[in-house]
């Protein structure tokens, strides 16, 4: 394989494959205290997620698999009734249906979070909060 067998993509191109988040998609309240940037693939949702410092998620679960990804500030994450402080660099494995929430500290977590399948509950509060905006979809 040579650097000359393929074609430069023109900008054109780039939308069907490639988006930058936090410029092109807008922000949207999961819970008091979350806001994301979401991206939705055929079978997955992707949450470029801010959590405030000092915000809670209570215990919850869903059907999505999720691995969680921290890049800036912690977390003490509750998982099966335990404490786990997460810090940049951590990947958290929340299986389908575990019971899990967080205590932010007292700077904020930013993280990316990843469903498997997509959680319709996130795109139906991204439809809410921006009525007539598209849904990014990245097929590949």
């Amino acid at each position: 394989m040579k650097r000359s067998d393929f074609i430069i993509a023109a900008d054109s191109d780039r939308a069907k494959f490639i988006v930058r988040p936090w410029e092109e998609i807008p922000l949207t309240e999961l819970v008091p205290g979350s806001l994301s940037h979401l991206v939705r693939g055929k079978g997955m949702l992707i949450s470029f997620l801010t959590m405030k410092a000092g915000s809670i998620f209570d215990l919850h679960s869903h059907p999505q698999e999720q691995i969680m990804i921290v890049l800036e500030g912690y977390c003490d994450e509750i998982i099966e009734n335990k404490i786990y402080r997460v810090t940049p660099g951590d990947v958290i494995h929340l299986p389908s249906n575990i019971p899990h929430g967080a205590f932010i500290g007292d700077v904020d977590c930013k993280a990316i979070d990843i469903f498997v399948p997509a959680r319709e509950d996130y795109i139906e509060k991204y439809k809410a909060q921006h009525p007539g905006a598209k849904i990014v979809f990245v097929e590949v």
